[in-house]
């Protein structure tokens, strides 16, 4: 099945607002569809997690069939999950955040979504970012 990346980073989206009961459902539906996802949880200082955000992203792509164990695909993944990173840093830098991330493949295209919770106080704050790269299949 082919897929546009739009649609892509939309699947990606979904991943990273879905709560954790529904990943497995999502997973064998957009399976059905020709498109692999995956979904990890993330959390902590962000200025101080972003390694740890980049290397969750990694594993989470490879343990889920979504990358092969190669230099381009690995950092197709890395690039994209960069790109999202770079969009929720400025607003988050220093806070506590907690979140997901998702990470969806469908043919040539790889997106990566943050979504954050960012503690203040009493006052959640939430922001998003998004990544994407074009792989060969």
């Amino acid at each position: 099945m082919e897929s546009n990346s739009t649609r892509i980073a939309k699947i990606a989206t979904r991943m990273a607002i879905c709560e954790r009961e529904e990943e497995n459902e999502l997973k064998k539906i957009y399976s059905e569809k020709g498109i692999k996802v995956t979904a990890v949880n993330i959390g902590g200082n962000i200025n101080t997690s972003i390694s740890k955000i980049l290397e969750s992203a990694l594993v989470a792509s490879k343990r889920n069939g979504l990358i092969r164990e190669e230099h381009l695909h690995e950092g197709a993944v890395i690039g994209a999950t960069r790109d999202a990173i770079i969009q929720v840093e400025n607003r988050a830098s220093g806070q506590n955040v907690g979140g997901k991330i998702g990470i969806a493949r469908g043919g040539e295209h790889i997106s990566v979504c943050i979504f954050l919770s960012i503690g203040l106080l009493h006052l959640d704050e939430v922001v998003i970012g998004i990544g994407h790269r074009s792989l060969p299949r």
